[in-house]
């Protein structure tokens, strides 16, 4: 291709860039993919010590870029991602690239083909880098993960204050498009790990409804809980990604004036002063532009949410990786606990995953299937018929909140307590548990060290397209 880029290349900021602007810049011939590869690369490889990447592979990068520069050459049509990177989370599969789900057992697992969803973004002309980091097993909120690090630098590191933790699960996959070394990553989402670390690091995640997009070929947890979800800088392109994965119509965003937008103590309560601070100031903008902001009671909300979480996923997180194990690689679910260093999720599986206990009120341990069983059978559904009247009564499009209700804490040992832990997903758990939609959007950053924080929009089931034009709307108005 014979263009003279140089002039673009010098003026592309990477670290806002997004798809949409990607391909057109590719379309008119003003960049190559191949030079585009480089970019990225250079910002990756300037950042080592936020462990963003468990692996990378610049050179199938590369061939993958001249392959669509020669098609730009031969005037073929492009296709939508062309020349958009992409991180993925170490537990969805690439063929190619290990699988490691951030765990020591599994570092030399080699996926034959790569998962549906990632597929259908390749097919559609996206480039993939490497694997991204995240917490060990995905079983945890920090990303601090003890595992797989490089140097002395443990744990994947917030992209705009390396001395705190990135959130999790999806770490890296956050910090990867944050920091400008791709403009979209994908991650997984069980109760907080798309939105979450989107939010500590100042980009766009979104969870989808549950069953949106496939999980085959993804690392479990939960079958009831489990999504892939896509992180990037705009809600366009997240809206684009959610359109190449299920090919639904993108909606046009939706005027301020016909959104209602439901306001529930329990997810604004427990904030630190720089989040309440923010998300006020959020609030009293879009009010300002015509958005409808509607107090309601939801109640029994957090008991409902508590007789589910935790039933749910420690009962589901054993079963359901014996059968991801069991169909992919040759390896026990003891050799995998075995070889955990993290001691959060080295404890989580000692002593309740594998022996199918659970922690109950009076501080026994106690067989976790009757308390699952109610989970799935009674408090799931009354969850949901909750969510279902609050917004019929109220006819609300969705409800808003703090992503997370404190900035991201230090990155060291003392990370990924139990406290910081219920405090972290205080907020993204309840809509986790029925299968929600939600999205974050950045909407600033803490006074002292210069911490993102984010708001979340929930709905619905499948009321996706929907929350992505809403917004595409509070996005304009917040920035």
């Amino acid at each position: 291709m014979s263009i003279n880029h140089e002039n673009t290349t010098q003026s592309l900021n990477l670290s806002t860039l997004s798809a949409y602007e990607i391909s057109a810049l590719i379309r008119e011939r003003k960049i190559s993919c191949e030079q585009l590869v480089h970019l990225y690369f250079s910002n990756i490889e300037k950042l080592p010590t936020l462990n963003a990447f468990i692996c990378v592979n610049k050179a199938a990068a590369l061939k993958q870029a001249k392959f669509w520069d020669q098609q730009i050459s031969a005037n073929l049509p492009c296709p939508s991602l062309i020349g958009v990177l992409i991180a993925v989370k170490d537990n969805i599969h690439v063929a190619g690239f290990p699988n490691s789900a951030g765990t020591r057992a599994l570092t030399k697992f080699m996926p034959n083909t790569s998962a549906p969803i990632i597929q259908k973004l390749v097919d559609h002309g996206a480039i993939i880098v490497g694997k991204a980091h995240m917490h060990e097993l995905a079983f945890g909120v920090t990303g601090y993960n003890s595992a797989i690090h490089i140097h002395e630098v443990i744990g994947t590191r917030n992209a705009k204050n390396s001395q705190y933790i990135a959130g999790g699960s999806s770490s890296g996959s956050a910090v990867a498009v944050a920091a400008g070394m791709v403009p979209i990553a994908i991650g997984t989402d069980t109760g907080a790990s798309v939105r979450l670390p989107s939010a500590l690091n100042g980009c766009v995640g979104f969870r989808p409804t549950l069953g949106r997009y496939s999980q085959e070929g993804i690392t479990p947890i939960s079958h009831t809980r489990d999504t892939a979800g896509p992180m990037a800088h705009t809600v366009s392109d997240i809206a684009l990604i959610d359109h190449v994965i299920t090919q639904q119509t993108i909606l046009n965003p939706i005027p301020a004036q016909k959104i209602r937008l439901g306001i529930y103590s329990y997810f604004w309560s427990n904030l630190d002063e720089d989040v309440q601070n923010h998300a006020m100031l959020a609030i009293d903008r879009l009010k300002s532009a015509g958005v409808e902001i509607i107090p309601v009671d939801m109640p029994n909300l957090a008991q409902l949410n508590q007789s589910i979480s935790f039933p749910v996923v420690l009962h589901e997180g054993k079963y359901d990786l014996i059968q991801y194990l069991k169909k992919y690689t040759q390896i026990s679910i003891e050799s995998v606990v075995e070889q955990i260093t993290s001691p959060d999720v080295y404890t989580l599986f000692t002593q309740h995953i594998l022996p199918e206990l659970i922690t109950n009120a009076e501080g026994n341990l106690v067989p976790i299937l009757p308390l699952y069983q109610k989970a799935i059978h009674e408090f799931r559904p009354q969850l949901l018929a909750l969510y279902e009247k609050t917004f019929k009564e109220n006819n609300l499009n969705a409800l808003i909140f703090p992503t997370s209700p404190m900035l991201a804490p230090l990155a060291n040992e003392h990370a990924s307590s139990i406290e910081n832990f219920q405090r972290l997903v205080q907020n993204t758990d309840p809509g986790s548990n029925i299968g929600l939609p939600g999205l974050s959007l950045p909407i600033g950053y803490s006074t002292q060290e210069n911490l993102a924080i984010g708001l979340e929009i929930d709905g619905l089931p499948h009321s996706d397209a929907e929350l992505l034009a809403i917004a595409a709307t509070l996005e304009m108005l917040l920035n």
